[in-house]
């Protein structure tokens, strides 16, 4: 899609950051975020999606690393844009003491903590989960690191590409014969950031099934996070002796299922992993000797005479340009798609259908757009109305209304770089 073309209308979950306009089953929920870079902001804005009062919470200066990553538009970082969308920001440093107390603060009147510093650290500040809880009992911590709070890597540094590596994930991904292949995206950070906003909505509705209890630490890891993942891949191996080695774009599991080039030079990506859906793509293929074949008579034979038929389907889809192959297959009823760039999805009708992708205005940027909500709500549905805020543009109301301190005492503290 041409950057020149005109944004589709703002969708009534959609709108400005006047923060009016939250709503959702969170609403009501306080949250502070002192997290960096990924898993933590995450899992933030995903409660601030449907109506959690997010506070993030960055150092003076240059904020939270993640807006030192790519990729920028006049110096303002995208990705902080969407992962601290629907949130207040504040600069603060929590490594002076008046930093740290103004902290404390705000803990007395939120719900929740979110924090990603290496185990430890929040502790040397004189900010541990005791001296929280001192402030605020009723308090959930989500402390997210690389790999947990105890053991003997917990004080080990580490991002998501190490956690893809040491998990197991990352020997799964590429094909047999070469390195194994990191996704173009951290993908160890996205998933823990979901199991984080699922600990803390577990953790406050266990506050509220027992509202005398105290609150409690909910401890996730990108390291944990992707062995969890990796679902049967330790019960085959324990009961099995098995141990997954990359397959390339195949389905270990079921054939035929594989990417194949078009004759446009498309990508295509085929899933037939049923007896009813082999034997739909044989028809739709012009092969119905392939389900008389005792070489494909089920999975298993499939399997192993998966080149065979890789080679088969492969020239099918050599002969057909992407589209006219898959609206073919779609005819039959076979599960098929060209493989698309996010261009694409712009303009992609079922995307449009569900408002996949919503427009804000950005105070920096003006028009931007990006992901809309998931997943959908029919009678206490979250709300988009604003995209994650610049350094410290927040300052004045929090301190003011939620600190009740001055202009004077607000200038101090910038002054000395407290905030």
């Amino acid at each position: 899609m041409d950057r020149g073309d005109p944004l589709p209308e703002v969708s009534e979950t959609a709108g400005s950051n006047d923060n009016t306009q939250t709503k959702g089953p969170l609403r009501g929920i306080r949250v502070l975020d002192i997290a960096t870079i990924i898993a933590g902001p995450l899992a933030g804005g995903l409660l601030a999606d449907f109506g959690a009062d997010v506070l993030k919470v960055e150092l003076p200066g240059d904020g939270d690393g993640l807006r030192a990553l790519r990729p920028h538009k006049d110096g303002v970082s995208l990705w902080a844009k969407v992962v601290n969308r629907n949130k207040k920001g504040v600069t603060l440093d929590l490594r002076q003491e008046e930093g740290a107390q103004m902290l404390k603060n705000l803990v007395a009147e939120s719900d929740v903590l979110i924090e990603n510093f290496r185990p430890g650290t929040i502790e040397k500040w004189g900010l541990g989960p005791e001296e929280l809880w001192a402030v605020n009992p009723k308090l959930t911590i989500l402390r997210v690191s690389a790999f947990g709070q105890e053991g003997p890597y917990a004080g080990r540094p580490g991002f998501a590409r190490i956690a893809d590596a040491m998990s197991g994930f990352l020997s799964l991904c590429g094909h047999a014969d070469g390195p194994p292949t990191h996704p173009g995206y951290p993908i160890a950070d996205s998933v823990t950031g979901l199991f984080g906003a699922l600990g803390i909505l577990m953790a406050l509705l266990e506050r509220q099934q027992n509202p005398d209890a105290d609150g409690q630490v909910v401890s996730v890891s990108l390291f944990e996070s992707m062995f969890r993942i990796l679902d049967f891949l330790p019960i085959e191996y324990d009961q099995l002796g098995e141990v997954r080695q990359r397959t390339g774009n195949r389905n270990p599991y079921a054939a035929p299922g594989n990417c194949y080039r078009s004759r446009d030079g498309h990508w295509c990506t085929l899933a037939a992993s049923t007896q009813t859906l082999f034997e739909r793509l044989a028809l739709a293929i012009g092969r119905r000797d392939l389900i008389d074949d005792v070489r494909f008579s089920d999975n298993v034979q499939r399997l192993r005479h998966v080149d065979v038929l890789d080679e088969i389907i492969g020239q099918w889809f050599c002969e057909r340009d992407a589209d006219e192959a898959c609206a073919l297959l779609e005819s039959h009823a076979v599960t098929a798609a060209r493989v698309r760039s996010i261009d694409e999805l712009f303009t992609d009708p079922q995307v449009i259908a569900n408002r996949m992708i919503e427009s804000l205005d950005d105070p920096e940027l003006g028009p931007v757009r990006m992901q809309g909500l998931t997943p959908k709500f029919s009678r206490t549905p979250g709300a988009l109305y604003k995209t994650g805020p610049a350094l410290g543009a927040d300052n004045h109301e929090v301190y003011a209304s939620h600190l009740g301190l001055s202009k004077t005492e607000i200038a101090r503290l910038r002054a000395k770089r407290v905030i």
